[in-house]
């Protein structure tokens, strides 16, 4: 049976395992690398955790049965109180396409509309068309903004965002 799970403190070491895993999957669509976040230690996972459970942010892992098989988190923007940013998605290769991506980004518009958020904005890194695929799928759309992609000069970033509907 597949869940989602608020990250926090009591579930910092599957987070940090869940994230190890995307990194290696997936290492240009990220903005952080896998070397840099292997070294991390268990106390720097904690708190990074408790930083994905503030008011200010969210993080969720997707669970199938006791195993960690994705992750999204969301922060509110420092500038703007109705904009919000939705980084550190992935799902594990093999539950794609089963609909925890959509579940997962769902509870990232709810925790975001629950805060009086109208956009939510993501960017993708441009040679990850199935990504890109997947976003406009679940309601985002190109903003015309690109950024270079930290990791690789050659690669960059495409901004996206999707307007949320009060209920």
């Amino acid at each position: 049976m597949q869940t989602l799970e608020r990250i926090t403190a009591s579930n910092a070491l599957v987070f940090k395992t869940v994230r190890l895993a995307a990194l290696r999957d997936s290492p240009s669509a990220f903005g952080s690398t896998y070397a840099h976040e292997s070294q991390l230690s268990d106390a720097d996972w904690l708190q990074r955790a408790a930083a994905r459970c503030s008011d200010r942010s969210t993080g969720y892992l997707a669970m199938d049965s006791a195993a960690a098989c994705g992750l999204i988190s969301g922060f509110l923007d420092k500038q703007d109180p109705h904009k919000a940013h939705l980084v550190s998605m992935w799902v594990a290769p093999s539950h794609r396409r089963t609909g925890i991506g959509r579940s997962l980004i769902d509870a990232v518009v709810t925790w975001a509309r629950d805060r009086g958020v109208n956009s939510l904005y993501l960017t993708v890194t441009s040679n990850n068309q199935a990504a890109i695929e997947f976003y406009r799928r679940n309601g985002f759309s190109m903003t015309g903004e690109t950024v270079p992609y930290p990791n690789d000069p050659l690669l960059f970033e495409y901004e996206m965002s999707r307007h949320i509907v009060s209920e």
